[in-house]
């Protein structure tokens, strides 16, 4: 079953309007990671309220409560519950994605102003363009071309769109909770359809069915009561920066093998069927060195590097917090320092798993140096890994849409980042969650010059629609 001709064809003559409602969301600075624009944040969940209304969706607006940020007790942006249909012989599609965006000024290296869309070799310029009010706009698009034209939707659709993405999801998973147990929105809801991700390369459209958690760690080392002068303790003392440094040296090599005993023996082998999956990806080590800037991938084996990205578990060294840092020379002891580093999981993997593990390994380790130093290991933040089933129908209903749309079969993938409100909904809704990206790898999301092709804009709306269609045609079928 493919999509209304009707639909098509209006998405199509209104490309330049659904262009506009881009801009004028791009143009709303709703950075929720600055304290400075939490009222145009807030005011950007009031917009997108007000255009679901205009659209027939019946709404409510969730307050998230409050939270101290930058030194400030700031309102928590809105979360926005939104239901459009209730017919019990149709399957109920839950869409969720984010209204907020990462930082972005001029300076930063924009050739543009970044709060307003700009029109270039196809392609719209913006912040937020791809990530993640362009895929939201979509969402729009695809309501308008129904309601304007009196076309029955195929499924009934509950919404949920937050304010706080970029910035930890604060409130999220506890309204989420509360919904399921209390409210009504979420109730009868069939599966979860997000697009909050992107292709693996520039051709190939991409259903997205496992992303990997995270652990976060900090390395705490301190020795004197205060920093020292090199020339007058420099082999005098025990110095807090080279025991992290060696510690820091401890946790993986440089070819990428996490040399904590136990993490990386958590995680079973790919079987052939799970191998054939990576082969057949349209992907290759050009891309990696595309994307990359450079050809540094750790191996030759295009499915070695695939899976490093999406199915084992990796650890990256982030920074170190004290060390003197700025230009110029100083001959600086630090005092005290902190090491940050990460552990991207994979299933079995959990923080709860890892962290003993993580921190007796560099207890023991640093006792090996016999410093007079004191260390201590401290998580400082993390989210369970997710992996759904690609043979759900789903799956099937996405697949369908893009070869429908695109005519191209789509690349099955897991993401090497996190979304932690996937594995909330898949935990606490009990229903299939797909990823189903709009934009494509080199849109450059929380980087300068983030921008949207607009051929991934109209005919993502149009794979958007066509895959309610077609998860009313297998649900039907079965």
């Amino acid at each position: 079953m493919g999509a209304h001709h009707d639909f098509l064809d209006y998405v199509d003559k209104n490309a330049d309007t659904f262009i506009q409602r881009l801009a004028d969301a791009v143009k709303i600075k709703s950075i929720s990671s600055d304290a400075s624009r939490r009222k145009e944040t807030i005011e950007m969940g009031h917009w997108l309220e007000g255009q679901l209304k205009d659209l027939g969706v019946t709404t409510v607006l969730r307050n998230l409560g409050q939270h101290l940020m930058q030194g400030q007790l700031l309102d928590l942006p809105p979360a926005i519950l939104g239901r459009l249909g209730e017919d019990p012989n149709k399957k109920t599609v839950l869409v969720y994605g984010h209204y907020d965006v990462q930082p972005a000024l001029r300076s930063d290296g924009w050739d543009t102003d970044p709060f307003e869309l700009v029109m270039k070799d196809d392609r719209l310029f913006g912040r937020g363009s791809t990530d993640d009010k362009g895929p939201i706009m979509g969402w729009l698009n695809v309501l308008e071309a129904h309601r304007r034209q009196n076309i029955d939707l195929p499924v009934n659709l509950r919404f949920c769109f937050e304010g706080m993405e970029e910035n930890g999801s604060e409130g999220l998973d506890e309204l989420i909770e509360k919904e399921v147990a209390e409210g009504e929105f979420f109730k009868g809801v069939d599966c979860v359809c997000i697009s909050d991700n992107y292709w693996l390369n520039t051709r190939t459209p991409a259903l997205t069915y496992g992303l990997r958690g995270i652990a976060y760690f900090a390395i705490n080392v301190s020795g004197p009561g205060q920093d020292l002068h090199s020339g007058l303790f420099g082999r005098m003392v025990h110095e807090p920066m080279t025991d992290l440094i060696k510690l820091m040296s401890r946790l993986v090599d440089h070819n990428g093998t996490i040399l904590i005993p136990g993490i990386e023996e958590m995680v079973p082998h790919a079987d052939e069927q799970e191998l054939k999956l990576y082969t057949n990806m349209d992907y290759s080590l050009a891309d990696v060195a595309e994307a990359a800037g450079a050809s540094i991938a750790l191996s030759d084996h295009k499915e070695t590097v695939i899976m490093g990205r999406m199915r084992s578990p990796s650890l990256s060294l982030h920074g170190i917090q004290g060390a003197f840092s700025e230009p110029g020379c100083k001959t600086v002891i630090p005092s005290k320092v902190s090491g940050k580093f990460s552990l991207r999981l994979v299933p079995p993997q959990t923080p709860q798993l890892v962290i003993p593990i993580v921190t007796q390994y560099l207890e023991s380790e640093f006792g090996k140096l016999n410093s007079k130093n004191k260390m201590n290991v401290e998580y400082l933040h993390g989210g369970k890994p997710w992996v759904a089933d690609v043979n759900h129908w789903n799956f099937e209903a996405a697949k369908k849409a893009i070869e429908a749309i695109w005519k191209k079969t789509p690349d099955y993938t897991r993401e090497g980042g996190s979304i932690p409100v996937t594995l909330t909904f898949a935990e606490k809704l009990g229903v299939n969650v797909l990823l189903l990206p709009m934009g494509r790898a080199d849109d450059g999301a929380h980087s300068t010059n983030e921008k949207l092709d607009i051929s991934n804009f109209i005919e993502g709306t149009k794979v958007l629609g066509t895959y309610l269609y077609e998860v009313a045609a297998l649900t039907a079928a079965a």
